[in-house]
């Protein structure tokens, strides 16, 4: 169920502000009521929105009368003080519209409703329950996706296939699989006819009957009724029916959803892009102080990347206002995510999460930037940034790059973007050795990195090399007769070695 604190949170991104709460945040909201002049009877709701009222103490009394626990009035700055111990105040910025603050409210409370063991909404739940009742079947609905949305209390009899999808939140691998071979999936794309499936004992599959979901021609999900044998036609028409009471309830969830994303995904942006008030945005996140680490995704499946970035999206931010660590959103081809703790496996055990529950052909690519305090929050977003970016210099690396050990390899590409600018020296030992190369097909610039990056071990740079160490030695005398090295400085050493990272990548 939503909660005041929700609101509260949701609201923060629409101009309205809670200004006293004598009443817990984690009150109940289960209902909307809207005060009108013109109309006498009495009102009862857990929020209030005060339409029209002159002063916050008349909208506090009215809400106080209409029971409620939240009442919302319009105002900034006021003067006075409204003494009540039984509903909050939440202050509306005079530039929001009824209207729009209205859709909000409704949605949030009306359609976003949540069990408390936080599976979605609860008329969803119930809906599959009056389903089964009627059917005298288990039922399940899933999305698009094979995940559950909700299922039947009824669980008499369920084989092991229904046990483990309700379990896993999913249909398992394999009874996907079987289903794709059987054509079940290519059925639910175009027509919106129930399709019996048979039995699979191998797989702990009894029988299903199965009916699409759709918006339109859009397909939402499905509908799953666990039976033996073909259901009778009357039962086949109430199958049918339900599809498209269940279409509604999910567009209504949806909705919802996308409404909190939104709401989200600005919250989320100005934390990374860095805003003064941090720590307030923080809360209306429902995120607790303390450190954070920012995590950047991106998915593709071959050259198509819209729709993996959408799935991978969609992944983050399921189940808002559930029991879900981070904060997400998508800011141009990067979903960005702000993790609380400073745990670096715990971040990326989080990015492992996000990769398990996208389709196999999907190709998804992160960087974790370092711990960060909430005004550090656009360093850990650039530090993510540039993790992932040194996937493209580390091909064929799949687990997410983290700032706290790949700091040298960031550090080094910072350095060739200055270079690439035009910053880095003309003229040099480096680049008169590496013109000596050019013209007479020496090695020197290959032996000078090999002695340096073995800290003058002659053995170990002729290992590298493949060469004696006399042939070391000997090169570096020819070396000093093009170009004054000074290798007993440790600064020129530095600069030498730092050249050399930038220039060439090491092999």
């Amino acid at each position: 169920m939503v909660t005041l604190d929700r609101l509260v949170n949701v609201l923060g991104g629409y101009g309205a502000r809670l200004w006293c709460c004598p009443v817990s945040r984690e009150v109940a909201l289960r209902d909307v009521v809207m005060h009108d002049a013109a109309d006498p009877r009495d009102l009862r709701g857990d929020v209030f929105l005060a339409v029209g009222t002159d002063s916050i103490a008349t909208a506090v009394d009215l809400a106080v009368a209409a029971h409620a626990s939240v009442v919302l009035v319009r105002g900034s700055a006021p003067d006075e003080r409204a003494e009540s111990d039984a509903v909050a105040v939440l202050l509306v910025d005079p530039d929001v519209s009824w209207g729009q603050l209205a859709g909000v409210v409704y949605g949030l409370v009306l359609e976003g409703r949540e069990t408390e063991s936080g599976r979605g909404p609860t008329d969803l739940f119930a809906l599959a329950d009056s389903l089964a009742d009627a059917l005298g079947s288990a039922v399940t609905i899933e999305d698009r996706l094979s995940r559950v949305l909700a299922y039947s209390s009824r669980q008499h009899l369920a084989d092991r296939a229904r046990l483990e999808t309700i379990l896993g939140r999913r249909v398992p691998e394999p009874v996907r699989e079987l289903f794709e071979r059987r054509g079940v999936f290519a059925h639910l794309a175009e027509s919106d006819e129930p399709l019996f499936v048979d039995a699979d004992p191998e797989h702990g599959l009894t029988g299903r009957m199965v009916v699409a979901v759709r918006a339109g021609r859009e397909l939402l999900g499905s509908i799953w009724v666990e039976c033996d044998r073909p259901l009778t036609d009357a039962r086949r028409a109430v199958l049918r029916d339900s599809s498209r009471t269940v279409g509604l309830h999910l567009l209504r969830s949806r909705a919802s959803a996308d409404l909190e994303r939104q709401v989200e995904s600005d919250l989320v942006i100005r934390l990374v892009e860095g805003t003064p008030d941090a720590a307030a945005v923080l809360s209306r996140l429902g995120l607790p102080p303390g450190r954070f680490r920012v995590i950047a995704l991106q998915a593709h499946i071959g050259d198509e990347r819209h729709a993996a970035l959408l799935l991978a999206f969609e992944r983050a931010t399921t189940g808002f206002g559930w029991s879900r660590p981070g904060r997400s959103t998508l800011f141009s081809n990067t979903v960005y995510t702000v993790l609380p703790g400073d745990d670096v496996e715990a971040a990326r055990a989080w990015v492992r999460s996000i990769r398990e529950a996208l389709p196999r052909q999907v190709t998804m690519l992160a960087g974790i930037g370092a711990g960060a305090a909430s005004a550090e929050l656009p360093a850990s977003r650039l530090e993510a940034d540039e993790c992932l970016a040194l996937h493209a210099v580390r091909p064929g690396t799949e687990s997410a790059i983290a700032y706290d050990e790949a700091w040298d390899d960031i550090l080094v590409q910072r350095l060739r973007a200055a270079a690439a600018s035009g910053r880095a020296p003309a003229r040099g030992p480096i680049t008169e050795l590496r013109r000596h190369d050019s013209a007479n097909a020496t090695s020197y610039v290959a032996t000078l990195r090999a002695w340096l990056e073995a800290q003058g071990d002659l053995a170990e740079a002729a290992e590298r090399l493949e060469v004696h160490p006399n042939t070391i030695r000997y090169r570096l005398r020819k070396m000093a007769e093009v170009t004054e090295l000074r290798l007993d400085q440790p600064a020129k050493r530095l600069a030498m070695i730092i050249e050399l990272a930038v220039s060439e990548p090491a092999p």
